[in-house]
């Protein structure tokens, strides 16, 4: 027996027994499981922006204060003469 004949009978012993009951108020669980999973992926998405956008404004300040793109001063002097 291979593989796939082992997977179709455990199925169809599977649909052979008795199915459980459904509880009532697993459509209402659902929803409010729903509800809560959007809108705590709505809170960790605005975190996700807020925290974006902190660090944008943090680069920039650091940006403005220490002008990494400007040529920094020559502090020593020009080497002569190898």
């Amino acid at each position: 027996m291979n593989r796939h004949e082992r997977k179709e009978d455990e199925v169809r012993r599977m649909l052979r027994a008795a199915q459980p009951p459904v509880p009532g108020d697993l459509a209402a669980r659902a929803v409010a499981r729903g509800t809560r999973r959007l809108r705590r992926d709505r809170v960790l998405r605005r975190l996700g922006w807020a925290l974006l956008a902190a660090v944008v404004v943090a680069f920039v300040v650091w940006a403005s204060m220490v002008r990494p793109w400007e040529v920094p001063a020559a502090t020593t002097p020009p080497l002569e003469g190898w």
